[in-house]
Formats: C-alpha cells, structure tokens, sequence
C-alpha cells in the first residue's frame, strides 16, 4: 500500500467554486461571501489519500487489476493502452462536513459556498494526486473514472473500499446507500500510459446527459 499523500494544494480556483455553486454571474455579495466563507472551509479541511498501481489487463469488457476485476465497457475504454492502473481514495475530512452541516441550518447560503469549496478542493487533490502518481512511474495518467461513473456500477465502491482499507486507513465509511462519509471524499481509478492522453471532456464517459455541470 502506498504512503498517505498530502501534499499543499494551491489556491483556490473561485471561478471552478462559483461554477459548482451554480452561479452564472457573481454579484458583489456572492463574491463577498465566497471570501468570507474560505478561510473558514480551508482551516476546517483535514485531507488525506491513499492509493494503490497495480497491474492492467483488459479482455473484452473485463479490466482485471490483479487483485480484483471489473467489468464496465466505459471503463475499459478509458484504460484502454494503459500499461497500468491506479486505485485510490481521497477525503477532506470531517471538519468541512461539520461546518456544512452547521450552516445548512443556520444560513443554507453559507452552506451552499461550503460545499462548492469543497467540491472545488477535492477536485484539485484529486489532480495533484494523479499528477504525483504519473511522475512517481514515468507515464501519463488517463481522467479518473469512479464507481457510478458510466456504466460502472455504483457497487463497484464496495470492491474499492477493501482493496484500499478505506475506513482503517482514511476513516472514510460507506454507508447501505453506497455513500460516503466524509461526503467530500473521492474513490477512483485512472490509468497510466506511454502517451499523453487527449485532454477530452470530464464529461465524455457519462451518461448523465441531463447533468447541470455537464460539459464541464
């Protein structure tokens, strides 16, 4: 198993945080509570991450990954002409869950920006980690592909979870519903090759047309 990553993520992208709390055109008041809600989601984030490269073979719709299989046609063709894989989980921590929480009943705005920070955050660990990983092996990482993604199965969480020790590792919990706890976390797999990818839409492998951040 991999040591933990964490490394320090950069600035905030506060138009990515503006697009993920839906806002077309910040006012000066949206722009005002961005700033003020910041500062306050940073410190409360705890991020931590671990992953795993593993072999890849694909037959057909199968991508076996050594220590486990799945199959999904879209996730074979996103990892298609790797030479290897990457499973891995990342998390903000709960502090950032307790803050939303608290807001969401005391001024639902405020959450709303707390969640878009830490969409925005995990977005960008997530990256980081990626290009950390692809460095580490001398290769280009493909776009992260995670269960409920395409036509892979939601399920597909409960084969991440052991392979990484999610919840001994990262305190990171999957509930009934196959959600997660904290909510600002990330399970994935992305693949690792000789040729750089081509910088295609996030979007391209989903089928969720009727998406608001579709295209993005």
């Amino acid at each position: 198993m991999s040591p933990f990553y964490d490394p320090v993520l950069p600035p905030l992208d506060e138009g990515e945080v503006l697009r993920y709390a839906g806002c077309k055109e910040a006012d000066r008041a949206v722009l005002d509570l961005l700033s003020d809600c910041s500062q306050e989601a940073l410190e409360a984030v705890q991020k931590n991450a671990c992953y795993l490269t593993l072999p890849l073979e694909i037959t057909g719709d199968t991508c076996n990954f050594g220590l486990f299989n799945l199959t999904s046609r879209d996730l074979a063709k996103a990892l298609s002409d790797c030479e290897k894989a990457v499973v891995f989980a990342a998390t903000l921590g709960l502090g950032l869950d307790r803050l939303i929480l608290k807001y969401g009943r005391l001024s639902p705005a405020r959450a709303l920006m707390l969640q878009a920070i830490g969409a925005e955050r995990i977005e960008t660990y997530c990256d980081l980690l990626s290009l950390h990983v692809s460095a580490e092996e001398g290769l280009f990482a493909t776009r992260r592909f995670s269960p409920g993604y395409g036509d892979l199965p939601l399920s597909a969480q409960k084969t991440l979870f052991a392979v990484l020790q999610c919840e001994k590792r990262l305190g990171l919990c999957l509930n009934d519903s196959l959600l997660m706890t904290p909510t600002k976390s990330v399970t994935a797999i992305f693949g690792l090759k000789k040729a750089p990818d081509c910088r295609e839409s996030k979007c391209s492998h989903c089928t969720k047309t009727d998406c608001s951040f579709r295209g993005a």
